[in-house]
């Protein structure tokens, strides 16, 4: 929707950012990296701590995800060059403008699952 004057459109914020982290291992992704570089296996172990089901992610899924980070600014690859290959992730500076978006998400998600255990719990 355009702003009356401004002779641009402007995208809605929400939108954005639900395109940006659109995905399911997006957030968890950034929010590993916040304490710094991680190589692919790293990432890909520490996306397998305190998950439910399936413990697999697939390695096309994992590859998929890191591409989209990198090409929306969120991450950054380094490739050294080596073989055999070693590749880094880091958090580019709008990756750490985004950590405490996350850590927020994450302190409600705490509350929350505080607040519905109890419930849980009687119903059963």
């Amino acid at each position: 929707m355009a702003r009356a004057g401004s002779g641009r459109a402007h995208a809605c914020p929400v939108a954005a950012f639900q395109k940006l982290i659109s995905g399911k291992y997006k957030l968890r992704i950034v929010w590993d990296l916040k304490d710094g570089p991680r190589r692919y296996g790293e990432i890909r172990t520490g996306l397998l701590r305190g998950t439910d089901g399936s413990a697999e992610i697939a390695p096309r899924v994992l590859s998929r995800e890191l591409k989209a980070l990198t090409e929306s600014g969120l991450i950054d690859r380094r490739d050294y060059g080596v073989v055999p290959p070693k590749v880094e992730y880091r958090l580019t500076r709008k990756g750490k403008s985004f950590v405490p978006v996350i850590a927020a998400i994450r302190d409600w998600g705490d509350r929350y699952l505080t607040e519905a255990r109890p419930g849980a719990l009687a119903a059963e």
